[in-house]
């Protein structure tokens, strides 16, 4: 990641602890923290990492409340907004690769508030 994709991040975190709230226990420092191991394949495709599928199931297994899931659907969808060079299609089909479900797309509209 070059130094502007540092400052992206660094933005993105800044935005989703403003827009998770205080309920949730997960931060979007935690999803980023996850997803890492996942943006190669994210912008370049091919094979998924194996850190890339321990990290969304730790995520998964991680939201335990409805906070928890909000606070990262609207971390994923800061994501997929900020980092134009994501694949969404891979995204939105990543969780299946790695053998796990949550209960929304993964998607810029997608709309958090309703995910239970």
């Amino acid at each position: 990641m070059g130094g502007s994709g540092v400052v992206k991040l660094a933005c993105v975190l800044v935005i989703c602890m403003v827009a998770a709230g205080g309920e949730a226990a997960i931060t979007c420092g935690q999803v980023v923290s996850a997803l890492t191991p996942c943006f190669p394949y994210l912008t370049k495709g091919g094979t998924v990492p194996p850190g890339c599928c321990t990290g969304i199931k730790g995520l998964n297994s991680a939201a335990k409340t409805t906070a928890d899931r909000q606070a990262a659907c609207t971390c994923l969808k800061t994501l997929s907004k900020t980092y134009t060079s994501i694949n969404l299609g891979l995204a939105s089909g990543l969780p299946g690769k790695c053998g796990v479900s949550i209960p929304y797309k993964i998607s810029p509209s997608t709309d958090c508030t309703k995910v239970t």
